[in-house]
């Protein structure tokens, strides 16, 4: 796929990219990404530098950044673990957010041309859902990875390389395994949604997170009438992944039954209602999702407080649309 002449949402885009180390992958990407802004969040050791490639407009954010803007709720963005990356969504101020990990790379098409994984996901996000499944916009474009990390690309990896060229709507009602390496939303309609958990340094779990966000954010979806689409675009994850262990990690009960009352209709209603049963039925489970579930109200809060209600419509608010 070739780039556009005019680069589709230049200035409503940002990328977000959390990293430990040198953005040298960017070179691969320069003839994609470099019309846009990138929100870089280091994670890890806010001492060290991290190089990026010249000609690419960014922001840095280390967690020394994080902790004096948000000061003490910082205590809601994860540590060294990639979940730092919501930070950028949170201090974003663009219409979307794409979100690709650093050891992510340009995949190639069955005639090897270098698929333009942004532009894919721009024209997704810009197409509206399925109607049949009571969705009118798209807000969430998911990835399916070349090689590892979720579960239906690591089964395909497991028989064959298949290109499969689609894009499906996820129905309502049915959950998934979202990745957050390969990833774009709309923001003003569900940023406030797209929270990754707390996870890693001093928490007992890691490497969940973008699961739990897309599971929170389908819930949310499916409540508001908004829609999610998996398939194209393709990229290629240079690391391998266990699919059996993530299979059994995609099994939660508790978003199958999930239900949000009809008088949320923000998705900051939305979020916070889910915070509260997340307390009520899984913090006797494991004491991890009592903490969990303060750290979602804490994002809420935070997120408010950078991104206060304008004149415009609150994020998220269902009225601005007519669902079937």
């Amino acid at each position: 796929m070739s780039t556009s002449a005019t680069p589709l949402l230049k200035d409503e885009l940002d990328i977000v990219i959390p990293t430990i180390r040198n953005l040298d992958f960017l070179e691969l990407w320069r003839p994609f990404f470099e019309p846009y802004h990138l929100i870089i969040v280091q994670d890890g050791d806010p001492s060290k530098k991290i190089m990026v490639p010249e000609g690419f407009d960014y922001d840095l954010y280390n967690r020394d950044d994080i902790n004096k803007i948000l000061g003490p709720k910082a205590n809601c963005i994860s540590f060294k673990d990639s979940a730092c990356r919501c930070f950028g969504y949170m201090v974003s101020k663009k219409k979307y957010i794409y979100t690709i990990d650093d050891d992510c790379f340009v995949a190639k098409d069955p005639s090897g041309n270098d698929i333009n994984a942004l532009e894919q996901h721009i024209k997704n996000l810009l197409c509206p859902s399925t109607p049949s499944f009571s969705t009118l916009c798209t807000i969430l474009s998911v990835m399916v990875l070349i090689s590892s990390v979720d579960i239906p690309s690591a089964f395909v990896k497991e028989s064959q390389l298949l290109y499969v060229d689609m894009v499906l709507t996820i129905p309502k009602g049915t959950l998934f395994p979202m990745c957050g390496m390969n990833l774009a939303f709309d923001r003003e309609l569900i940023g406030p949604a797209m929270y990754f958990g707390l996870m890693g340094d001093g928490q007992p779990i890691g490497r969940y997170d973008d699961m739990w966000a897309g599971w929170c954010t389908k819930v949310i979806c499916d409540h508001l009438g908004l829609g999610v689409k998996t398939g194209l675009p393709y990229i290629y994850h240079s690391k391998a992944s266990n699919p059996f262990t993530n299979l059994r990690k995609e099994d939660h009960p508790f978003f199958q039954s999930a239900v949000i009352p009809k008088e949320c209709t923000t998705v900051q209603q939305c979020y916070k209602e889910l915070a509260s049963q997340v307390k009520d039925k899984l913090a006797k489970v494991d004491p991890y999702f009592d903490k969990l579930a303060d750290a979602m109200v804490t994002w809420i809060d935070a997120w408010d407080e950078l991104n206060p209600p304008s004149n415009k419509v609150a994020n998220g608010d269902a009225s601005r649309w007519s669902v079937n």
